[in-house]
């Protein structure tokens, strides 16, 4: 028996709800099916995936092991489902479409609002992804239009040939973000040295980031530990002092997390803006996504103070 998305989709549907009762009822089968569908899959595996008792089911370690892998499948086809039944619709619509690839970033809700002013009748879809690589690659294949993209300093980006690529800031500085109590909150620069008892937290699927920030904190003779997971359960984390983290100088004002640049700037990244060839859009899609770009920046009274101190020409544009 080979595995099957819809047997791992049936296990994390026994995780969540606790009982094959319940489960059951959610994935709209019978109970004796989905416990007979359970005892094939522990057998083709050799080993009990769930303890059965009376209060429900609990994932053995050995079960747990096989969820925490699981869930990013299920997941990933669930998306991949309903992106392509939203490209279809938009294929089947009269008006042109726009398909635009992003990793994480506060401009790009400003981008896509000057977009839909600037073009009102054009179906614009959004994929959000924490690999560029696997932006640009879909870019290369044609299932997206254009990317914006951040390009960690010291590890470059393997742009596929035939790209078009703009770019939008030759270098970010990367700020750090950390609990409003801890002591370096208090200067409006935090130096590396006054962190070094400090865990950073970094997402380790984010290309050349983990490697970037290693590299910084060597050049700074740290070796602090690491922590890896997404930048959500990071947030979590740094309100409560138990790391700090990398992030971008627009993130936004939080009353529970400080965000403040790093002395000397160690860290950045480029912004890159690759397109498929012969995109007739991209030039007023690089326009708008400059123009929200600055508003960003200038929103966010960090960076705007970091942005006059070093007299970058974003200020006065």
């Amino acid at each position: 028996m080979e595995l099957e998305v819809r047997h791992l989709r049936a296990l994390c549907a026994i995780a969540d709800a606790g009982s094959l009762h319940k489960a059951a009822r959610t994935l709209g089968m019978s109970q004796p099916s989905l416990t007979t569908q359970l005892r094939r899959i522990e057998n083709s595996l050799g080993a009990e995936l769930f303890s059965r008792r009376r209060t429900g089911c609990r994932p053995t370690p050995l079960g747990q092991s096989l969820l925490a892998r699981a869930r990013p499948l299920v997941d990933g086809m669930s998306t991949l489902i309903s992106e392509t039944r939203a490209e279809a619709v938009l294929a089947a619509s009269s008006g042109p479409a726009l398909h635009i690839g992003a990793t994480a970033s506060r401009v790009v809700a400003g981008w896509l609002r000057r977009l839909r002013l600037r073009s009102p009748d054009a179906q614009t879809t959004l994929h959000v992804d924490v690999s560029a690589h696997a932006l640009l690659r879909r870019v290369a294949s044609g299932t997206l239009d254009v990317a914006f993209v951040h390009e960690v300093e010291g590890f470059p980006l393997r742009v596929p040939p035939g790209l078009e690529v703009r770019v939008l800031l030759d270098r970010e500085p990367q700020f750090v973000s950390l609990a409003v109590d801890h002591p370096a909150a208090s200067d409006p620069v935090v130096d590396l040295a006054d962190l070094a008892a400090d865990r950073w937290m970094v997402d380790p699927s984010v290309d050349g980031e983990r490697d970037g920030l290693r590299r910084v904190l060597a050049a700074a003779g740290l070796n602090p530990p690491l922590l890896y997971g997404d930048y959500l359960t990071a947030s979590s984390l740094i309100v409560i002092g138990e790391a700090v983290a990398p992030c971008q100088p627009t993130s936004g004002p939080r009353d529970d997390m400080a965000i403040r640049p790093l002395r000397g700037d160690p860290l950045g990244v480029r912004l890159l803006l690759a397109a498929r060839p012969g995109l007739a859009e991209l030039p007023f899609l690089y326009a708008d996504l400059e123009a929200a770009y600055r508003d960003a920046a200038l929103r966010s009274a960090g960076y705007r103070e970091w942005l006059t101190r070093t007299g970058s020409p974003l200020v006065n544009a």
